[in-house]
């Protein structure tokens, strides 16, 4: 494959939208769209960066999962808590706010920041990191009006049977069958 131009679209909040042009093996040209929380300039901006962190989150043996409404699907999907990094800000600190902000919950320990992966390769070049944590306090809401969430912890049985009649995103889907088989 072989890129010849990268052209914004259209630009948003947190979206840009991009055409790619390129040729493909057969020497075609085809476009393809992209989405990106990040300015592209070039092809080699594709990808580079982090844009935010899930968190996978354990408290006293039981998995934080947040019951969330997704204007994108149009439901509430079981999810981890999750965000976007702001400015300037350091991947530990994006993991405390986003604890404090979505479920009250402080930050104990980090076990481990798994280096950043792509969220959706067929649309974007958004990446992510996936954090291990352990958590600890009450719950309290500081969400913004624009979210409705609902935090809890649930026990290894619990979350295997939500695993067979509800709703995740991908990434909490494989987080909890992993904490449900106890090998997480």
């Amino acid at each position: 494959m072989k890129f010849l131009n990268l052209k914004k679209v259209w630009s948003g909040r947190y979206l840009k939208h991009y055409e790619l042009t390129y040729l493909n093996k057969a020497g075609k040209e085809k476009y393809y769209e992209i989405v990106s929380h990040k300015e592209l300039y070039s092809f080699s901006d594709i990808g580079r960066k982090s844009s935010g962190i899930s968190i996978v989150a354990i408290c006293d043996e039981k998995l934080l999962l947040l019951k969330e409404f997704r204007m994108a699907v149009g439901r509430s999907i079981y999810n981890l808590c999750a965000g976007m990094l702001e400015e300037g800000e350091s991947i530990e600190d994006c993991i405390r706010r986003e604890l404090y902000e979505e479920t009250g919950l402080r930050l104990k320990k980090i076990h481990k920041i798994l280096p950043a992966a792509f969220a959706a390769v067929s649309i974007s070049d958004i990446k992510n990191q996936i954090a291990f944590v352990e958590v600890e306090g009450e719950f309290s809401d500081h969400s913004s009006d624009n979210e409705e969430i609902q935090a809890a912890l649930y026990t290894k049985e619990e979350v295997a049977a939500l695993l067979e009649t509800e709703e995740f995103s991908s990434r909490a889907q494989i987080a909890a069958y992993f904490f449900s088989e106890g090998k997480l």
